[in-house]
């Protein structure tokens, strides 16, 4: 059980869909938790009142510390194979499967590989896979996030080709992403219109952690209660300076701003090497 959000990850598992190369593979997930117990007697009289001696034991330190170490490395990895890696991270809905698939069909270069992330279900993974894409997928069950193991479990099954961009889809969910490194490059943060202006005010640390914020679905703007300047507004308060895309994917708004934002970052991964 995941001590920062409670969620249970012990099941998790990595499946690769079926691509031009029929390869399948699955492998299991788990954690090992330190177990903490007290034997206490206790005699209560009819007039007497026990409170209790509760002891609170803090893990979220040492289980975000062991992610970061294995981030360390996924990144290690993924930087010796000039492969750029961006986390990507919204609620349920928001967009994020229906942006990589345009993003697959035209950026053309550079190779693109995705790792999908959801609690259930091989759905998106199979959507990717209809792009011919190389894909893999990885199923939570009770988790609500990925981790840099899942991450680690995954490019094991991937094997990415050198020089790939590999996008990874997380699970939808606005809080435990925001904490847990994969080893990316950045993370990028998709709302849409119909989810409220507010989102960035009410998930502060997801957009504190954000390279770029992509607000989607623009094209339903007449017709839904969303104030753009002021979502700019509110995300810049938690993370000044961050660059905010507003976009449709459907109808292709602001999606060529999108592609030069990823020019742009794997162009600075190419400038960081000697």
């Amino acid at each position: 059980m995941c001590a920062t959000c409670g969620c249970g990850n012990d099941t998790a598992a990595v499946i690769t869909v079926p691509h031009e190369h029929g390869h399948e593979h699955a492998a299991g997930h788990s954690h090992d938790h330190d177990q903490h117990s007290h034997d206490h007697d206790h005699e209560h009289g009819a007039d007497h009142v026990h409170l209790p001696v509760t002891e609170t034991i803090t893990l979220e330190q040492k289980i975000l510390a062991k992610n970061d170490i294995l981030a360390g490395h996924n990144r290690a990895w993924l930087e010796q194979r000039k492969i750029v890696a961006f986390n990507m991270t919204s609620s349920p809905g928001a967009g994020k499967t229906t942006l990589l698939e345009r993003t697959i069909r035209e950026l053309g270069e550079p190779p693109i590989a995705v790792i999908e992330g959801d609690q259930e279900t091989l759905l998106d993974a199979e959507r990717i896979r209809a792009t011919g894409c190389p894909v893999v997928q990885i199923n939570t069950g009770a988790g609500c996030h990925l981790d840099a193991e899942m991450m680690r479990r995954a490019l094991d099954t991937l094997e990415p080709a050198d020089g790939t961009l590999l996008f990874i889809e997380n699970v939808g969910n606005l809080v435990c992403p925001a904490l847990f490194d994969l080893g990316e490059r950045s993370k990028v943060v998709v709302i849409s219109v119909t989810e409220g202006t507010d989102k960035p005010l009410k998930y502060p640390h997801m957009f504190a952690a954000a390279g770029l914020v992509i607000v989607n679905k623009i094209d339903l703007l007449p017709y839904v209660d969303f104030d753009l300047e002021k979502c700019r507004e509110y995300a810049r308060s938690v993370h000044p300076g961050v660059e905010i895309l507003p976009m449709s994917v459907t109808t292709g708004e602001g999606v060529p701003a999108w592609y030069a934002w990823l020019a742009k970052e794997c162009g600075l991964i190419a400038s960081d090497r000697p």
